[in-house]
């Protein structure tokens, strides 16, 4: 049975004194002799009366009626009359909806001067229009006030969603996030007892109501926790249950319960939102257990967040937060040392024995790491075969002993699969955070360089970032230098210039340039290329720089198109090795070449051979598909490598381009005299084109002629010139020597 509290708040709210005087006047014109009306609400409540109200009788007879009404609902009818002393009669007249609910009453008394008292029913159909008026109005009055409680409900539905779905703490913490809502949820629904379950991420939050003490939560979910997260582990759909059980996993709990599973899309549960409310309390509606869902995929959002899905470490972002918020001024006054960790040979694994093997290692090291961390440190799944420990309070030694300790754990990993012995072994990097702007991302740069170091000298080690040390240096400064170039991608700031590339025969000298790129840093100041280009492969930039050239070029080319392939004009393009690595990459070169509608032979392409020879099959598939687009293919820089004449054959290409190394001493050494003539009888024999690069002087200029090479290529020829330059000065002579033969 509902509480007076309840049936009160389920009451209309009290009507304005004056909003009903006009119904009490119709009453008083259809019966002139009645005084001391009435208007009551559906609890017997007085809500208006007239001026000359002064009997009490009225009173007792509404009460009368309305514990009949309460006992058995409907059986007073439309009401009745009762004689008054002193020559009256009392009417009640009852109120009610099209549902024959009671909406209130309406009670008066009227003088009868020694007549025989007047039958109810007369009397009542008389004043009908007047009480079906003043019905509706108080079915109106009860909707409204209806609609308003339901209004305020929402409102705070609204207010425990909205609150829930705001952005996570500060901090980062999603404990604290998870505190906050479980504690509304217990406040907002009138419950005792709210927890929030997730055991893989050791997520445990209980809250209890103000009149409940913490540790009756703690014995409730004691009591029920397995049970609860076995039930969504199971069924994987909310349960709610309004009745105490006699027997099954939830028998003689004193609580009603709804349990709400977490869940990782529609597969993997994480855990459990569950909600007990005391069992004389309002049972959970189907209005709550909607809320709690939604309060549940919450929960889920800020897990997928905060947690990689895989390994149940933290995410970077959440992992930078807190650990930022850590990282207080008095705490960055003590030793603090972050870990950087890159699995050994993982690509090796997931090529030769497939990807899922390669995750099975993934999950196994995250594992070990989990288990590893005191309660203040932090790890975080940074990307995919990498991963990040702060170490907060830490001296430098404590640190790499964690981080060795971590390597002879991942030692112990190994496992067979499919009769073949999976080693797994990872290289460290540790830094200490030193105070500054960014204190953690600068030591994870550190912590990351130094990783870096461990795999070039050897792998499954532990390095220390240290200023002092050229390797680590050279790394840090191509991680500073890499923003520049991602930002000069951006910003435009790369630019082509052109080298001509001069016949040594005395054939006539067709346009043939060598495009060379450029970059300025934010401040406008030239960087080198062999500085940019460094950094741009060793974080895999460089085919993303390929794309832009290829797509520069071409734009450049693309309005003076005709007048260059007059000219029988060729621009070469360097292809980098990471480019000719990329399954895309040729894909992206057909369609940039032949949507350019460029006339063939306008371009060529140069690749080195080193890179070639490394991506042997892709490269020949590239190759082959630019000859088919009508561009020539040079070998660059060949010579350096040592296998290039066993793959030469296989290569389609149609010109060599023979290291500097070769041309710089061909004066005055005789091994690079004898390698460039041999080289050059190799490609004659082959029907190619030798080019030599880095003719400097006019004595190499003569040698290089003297051995038979067919193109040079240098700064005795020519200097790099911006590709703007070259094409004005290309196309102006052009137009000048067409105009003088139409005038001859």
């Amino acid at each position: 049975m509902a509480s007076t509290a309840e049936i009160l708040s389920d009451a209309p709210a009290p009507l304005n004194g004056t909003s009903l005087d006009p119904y009490g006047q119709l009453l008083k014109m259809l019966l002139p002799r009645a005084h001391s009306i009435v208007v009551y609400d559906c609890l017997g409540v007085s809500i208006w009366a007239s001026e000359d109200n002064d009997d009490i009788e009225l009173q007792a007879l509404q009460q009368h009626a309305q514990a009949a009404e309460l006992a058995e609902p409907g059986v007073m009818g439309a009401g009745f009359a009762e004689p008054l002393p002193g020559e009256q009669v009392a009417y009640l007249f009852l109120l009610r909806n099209g549902a024959g609910e009671l909406l209130g009453s309406v009670g008066m008394a009227s003088r009868e001067s020694n007549r025989e008292p007047r039958p109810f029913t007369l009397v009542h159909g008389l004043l009908r229009p007047a009480l079906q008026c003043l019905e509706r109005e108080l079915a109106s009055q009860s909707n409204i006030g209806t609609l308003q409680r339901s209004l305020v409900v929402r409102d705070r539905d609204l207010e425990l969603l909205l609150g829930a779905a705001q952005e996570e703490s500060e901090d980062g913490n999603s404990t604290d996030d998870f505190a906050k809502l479980v504690q509304g949820c217990v406040d907002h629904l009138g419950c005792a007892v709210g927890a929030l379950l997730i055991p893989d991420k050791n997520i445990a939050v209980c809250r209890t109501a103000t009149d409940t003490p913490p540790r009756v939560g703690a014995e409730v979910l004691t009591r029920t926790h397995r049970q609860v997260l076995g039930w969504g582990q199971l069924h994987r759909q909310t349960m709610t249950s309004n009745a105490p059980h006699d027997s099954g996993p939830f028998a003689n709990i004193p609580y009603k319960i709804l349990a709400c599973p977490v869940m990782h899309g529609a597969q993997r549960v994480h855990g459990v939102l569950v909600l007990f409310k005391r069992l004389h309390a309002p049972d959970f509606d189907l209005r709550q257990v909607r809320i709690v869902e939604l309060l549940g995929r919450r929960v889920a959002y800020i897990l997928m967040n905060s947690y990689d899905p895989s390994t149940g470490l933290l995410t970077r972002p959440a992992f930078e937060k807190r650990a930022n918020v850590m990282l207080t001024p008095q705490t960055l006054q003590k030793d603090n040392c972050v870990i950087y960790v890159d699995i050994d040979r993982l690509h090796v694994l997931n090529e030769n024995l497939g990807m899922h093997v390669g995750d099975s290692v993934i999950v196994r090291v995250a594992e070990v790491i989990r288990q590893s961390l005191s309660p203040r440190m932090l790890a975080s799944r940074i990307s995919g075969d990498r991963f990040a420990i702060f170490v907060p309070e830490s001296s430098i030694d404590t640190t790499q002993d964690i981080a060795d300790n971590l390597r002879l754990s991942f030692e112990r990993l190994g496992f067979l699969r499919d009769r073949q012995q999976v080693d797994v072994t990872a290289s460290f990097g540790v830094a200490n955070v030193v105070e500054g702007n960014h204190p953690l991302s600068h030591a994870l740069a550190s912590a990351e360089i130094a990783c870096k170091a461990a795999k070039d000298r050897g792998r499954n080690r532990v390095e220390t970032y240290f200023d002092g040390d050229q390797s680590i240096v050279r790394r840090y400064t191509d991680l500073t230098l890499i923003g520049t170039v991602r930002s000069a991608l951006l910003d435009q700031r790369f630019q082509l210039e052109a080298q001509t590339v001069l016949p040594f025969n005395d054939a006539p000298a067709t346009p043939k340039f060598e495009l060379l790129l450029r970059m300025n840093d934010e401040k406008g100041a030239s960087v080198p290329p062999e500085k940019f280009l460094s950094a741009a492969e060793r974080y895999q930039l460089a085919p993303a720089i390929d794309r832009w050239v290829v797509r520069r070029t071409i734009e450049m080319l693309a309005p003076h198109a005709a007048r260059l392939h007059e000219m029988q004009a060729c621009f070469a393009v360097n292809i980098s090795g990471q480019s000719l690595g990329d399954a895309d990459f040729a894909v992206f070169m057909d369609t940039a070449l032949r949507d350019s509608k460029l006339p063939r032979g306008l371009l060529s392409f140069e690749v080195t051979e080193t890179a070639a020879v490394a991506n042997i099959v892709r490269a020949e598939a590239l190759i082959r598909r630019l000859r088919d687009l009508g561009s020539d293919v040079a070998l660059d820089d060949f010579g350096r490598g040592l296998s290039s004449l066993t793959y030469l054959k296989t290569l389609p290409v149609t010109h060599l381009k023979i290291d500097g190394i070769f041309v710089r001493d061909v004066v005055t050494d005789d091994r690079s005299q004898a390698m460039l003539s041999a080289i050059v009888q190799l490609a004659r024999a082959m029907k190619l084109k030798t080019v030599a690069e880095c003719v400097e002087s006019e004595a190499i200029w003569q040698a290089t002629r003297a051995l038979g090479v067919d193109y040079g290529q240098g700064f005795y020829i020519g200097r790099p010139m911006p590709l703007e330059n070259v094409l004005g000065t290309l196309v102006g002579a052009n137009m000048e020597r067409s105009a003088d033969t139409k005038t001859a």
